[in-house]
Parts: C-alpha cells; structure tokens; sequence
C-alpha cells in the first residue's frame, strides 16, 4: 500500500478529475472511511482548479505537478502549480463582510477544512506549491 505517485498533469478540468480520483482511490486503500473519502476528494479537487485555473491559467503549456504518497496512516499529496505563486496571509478571508457574497473565494478554506494538515509555499520555479496530508484515524 504504501508508495508514491509523481505525476504531471495538463491544465484543464479533466485533470481535475483524474486528480481527486487518484487521491480517493488512495485514501480508500489506507482505510479512510466514506466520509474522510470525500472529505479528502473534495479538498484536492479545489487545489487542483485553483492549479489550474488561477496558478496556470488554463495554459495548454503549462502543467501540474502532482505527487502524491500513501502512507499506512495517511495520504499527502503536493500540487505545484507553474503560475507566480500568492501568499496565503494576502488572501480574502471569505467568512468576513463584503467577502460572504462573492461567487468564488471559499477554495482555500474548504480545502483547510477538509485535511489534516494544510501548507502553501511558492515553489523553487516561482508557482503555488500546496501540499494537503489527511491521516486515518486508528481506534
């Protein structure tokens, strides 16, 4: 069970998708029960668009780092994006006034609600490099 998957992905929606199947797919072999499943798919799903919606911009040139290793008790995942990176202390908190309306923005708290541990960095080529862990919970 344990190992890691490097991988890269084009910047499109399809990627998406086949991100947080992998992850879920991962997270059900470790153990994760339905909801920690979802949970931990739902959470790599935003990390993927903002990736490639706000880090690459939907730029057929450039791709999506995805490494991703499973542990016995959990799953960490690191997306790297090839965009010009954010700094998370800069961004909007969505819970705050004029904030609550807005149509997008809710991402970054989703994701920090739904895993275990949640650290952005800007990567050593200058993009977002996200990384997401979700452990199993022993009885």
């Amino acid at each position: 069970m344990p190992g890691t998957l490097d991988q890269m992905f084009e910047s499109n929606l399809d990627s998406v998708d086949s991100a947080e199947n992998l992850c879920v797919d991962a997270a059900k072999q470790i153990g994760l029960d339905e909801d920690a499943c979802m949970d931990l798919g739902l959470a790599v799903r935003e990390a993927m668009v903002n990736a490639v919606a706000h880090g690459n911009k939907y730029d057929a040139a450039k791709k999506v780092h995805f490494v991703l290793e499973t542990r016995s008790d959990s799953v960490r995942l690191t997306i790297t994006d090839q965009g010009s990176g954010f700094d998370l202390n800069r961004v909007p908190d969505p819970t705050e006034g004029a904030n609550l309306m807005r149509g997008s923005g809710r991402g970054l708290l989703l994701i920090q609600t739904f895993v275990d541990e949640f650290t952005v960095k800007k990567s050593a080529a200058g993009g977002a490099e996200v990384t997401l862990v979700k452990y199993a919970i022993s009885d």
